[in-house]
């Protein structure tokens, strides 16, 4: 995946050969954030733009901003592997957060394919989750 970030938000850039022009649409957030560009320049400008005027719009809504990634998941887990997660944190000597931080690290980069094929940047999305889980 081609991808632009910009103020934390990363977007999807692809090219489009009918009209002659690249694309992108900002990933993670709920309302669609679409811009193009004839060049990376004028990509990457149009970027920036379009993520300013979605927080600019939010700000005059007095609603705030999606974020790309919280750092926070809720997960469902059968209970019996949530209890061996927990066996393995606590043999570990870490937390549990901490713990499954460095398994979605791992599984994301031992599976690239699997993320590109979903359109997601997962060595963004893991030091986005590090920064905001914390050591919790």
């Amino acid at each position: 995946m081609n991808s632009m970030s910009y103020k934390g938000y990363t977007a999807r850039i692809e090219f489009d050969e009918r009209d002659d022009i690249f694309v992108g649409r900002v990933l993670g957030v709920r309302d669609i954030i679409s811009f193009q560009g004839a060049s990376v320049a004028e990509l990457r400008t149009e970027l920036h733009l379009a993520v300013d005027d979605y927080l600019a719009d939010c700000a005059e809504q007095g609603i705030s901003p999606d974020k790309p990634a919280s750092g926070k998941i809720m997960l469902r887990i059968r209970p019996e592997v949530h209890a061996a997660a927990t066996i393995a944190t606590q043999a570990a000597g870490k937390s549990l957060n901490q713990w499954a931080d460095e398994v979605f690290e791992r599984a994301a980069h031992s599976q690239p394919w699997l993320w590109r094929f979903l359109g997601i940047d997962a060595v963004a999305m893991c030091k986005q989750l590090k920064e905001a889980i914390g050591d919790g």
